[in-house]
């Protein structure tokens, strides 16, 4: 059986654990905003099974796919064991096989293809690091995978996570390229950048690949080949904290778990060891495998901005009072939460680790 005839077989048999009870009501982000059955996972469900066996696809059929923000909340209270976000993205793509895409996917995928982003940028992914081109090694033992978001967005990040990384003899790809997570979640393949990347890792001959982003993390740990470890940067940072020099800081911080660190590979410990270590933690009102979707992910931000930012601001919602910041461990999550409550300060933990290091 090939590959691509295992995965859809996997995918028919998860539609058919779906006993229809209608757990994942309760808990998906998007049918709590639309209150539309094709919104939530059980819907979908449905839907995917239609398409698998011929339905006609219209533009609502595209809609009840591609709104799902792959959280995995459905999938972990699910009491039959069906794993939706697997059916949503099979199904993605064998739309995308059909050629029904929608023109943001068209142009996600343009993007990378033409450009090595999702954003269309034409500058250097390096800029942030000025004239030190000297921080580029030809071998060593780790490799700092920075992402489009932080490469381009955040770029302040990126540096501050390369300062503190450098030490420990890690460096950067000399011409890296999108990770593909946002191809895969929408349906698209994603060998040729996959492909880049992995030439480059294996010339450097790292043993390990450091990523700063959620959804960079879960792509590398799922769908490159298993031929390195893939730690995130809060993984690594909590195992070396006693040398990071930091000082406790006055402050307070809420944490925002992301999904594709959080329930798709249970990091819960590493932040909070990092945080505890600076400053007081107040946990949101839903944290670790409950936490509640920043509304992001998917290619929901990118196709249904309105949708995600009603998801972000019930996440937002969430903040107890009193903290000085909410932190998290991933740009996409960031950049939603930001627009959820724009008066409380959303930064990534990487920042905070760098404020108390001064």
């Amino acid at each position: 059986m090939s590959e691509s005839e295992d995965k859809s077989d996997s995918y028919l048999r998860s539609i058919l654990k779906c006993v229809r009870c209608g757990t994942c009501r309760s808990v998906c982000p998007v049918f709590e905003e639309t209150g539309w059955e094709s919104s939530g996972a059980r819907g979908r469900m449905l839907v995917a099974h239609g398409i698998s066996q011929g339905m006609d696809i219209d533009s609502d059929v595209q809609t009840s796919i591609n709104t799902c923000t792959t959280c995995g909340l459905c999938e972990q209270n699910c009491p039959s064991g069906a794993k939706p976000p697997d059916v949503v993205e099979e199904t993605r793509h064998q739309l995308v096989l059909k050629n029904r895409i929608t023109d943001k996917q068209a142009k996600l995928r343009e993007n990378v293809n033409r450009y090595g982003n999702t954003l269309a940028e034409t500058s250097g992914r390096y800029s942030w690091l000025g004239e030190e081109p000297a921080d580029f090694k030809e071998h060593a033992e780790y490799v700092f995978f920075v992402g489009c978001l932080e490469a381009y967005r955040y770029p302040e990040v990126a540096k501050a996570t390369f300062d503190i990384l450098k030490k420990f003899d890690v460096t950067l790809l000399p011409d890296e390229y999108c990770c593909g997570s946002p191809l895969l979640r929408t349906g698209f393949e994603a060998d040729d950048v996959i492909d880049k990347n992995i030439e480059q890792i294996k010339k450097i001959g790292a043993h390990t690949v450091i990523t700063g982003c959620a959804g960079c993390y879960t792509t590398f740990k799922n769908d490159y080949p298993h031929e390195f470890e893939v730690k995130h940067v809060v993984e690594f940072l909590a195992e070396h904290i006693d040398e990071l020099d930091m000082k406790p800081l006055d402050i307070t911080v809420a944490y925002h778990d992301p999904c594709h660190i959080g329930r798709k590979h249970g990091i819960y410990e590493a932040p909070r060891k990092i945080i505890k270590a600076i400053c007081n933690l107040k946990e949101m009102k839903t944290i670790r495998e409950d936490a509640r979707c920043c509304g992001g992910g998917g290619g929901v931000l990118s196709g249904y901005p309105e949708l995600s930012h009603s998801i972000a601001e019930k996440r937002m919602a969430e903040v107890p009072e009193g903290v000085d910041y909410v932190v998290t461990s991933c740009p996409l999550c960031r950049r939603n939460l930001s627009q959820g409550n724009k008066n409380i300060p959303v930064i990534d933990i990487v920042e905070l680790v760098a404020l108390a290091m001064k």
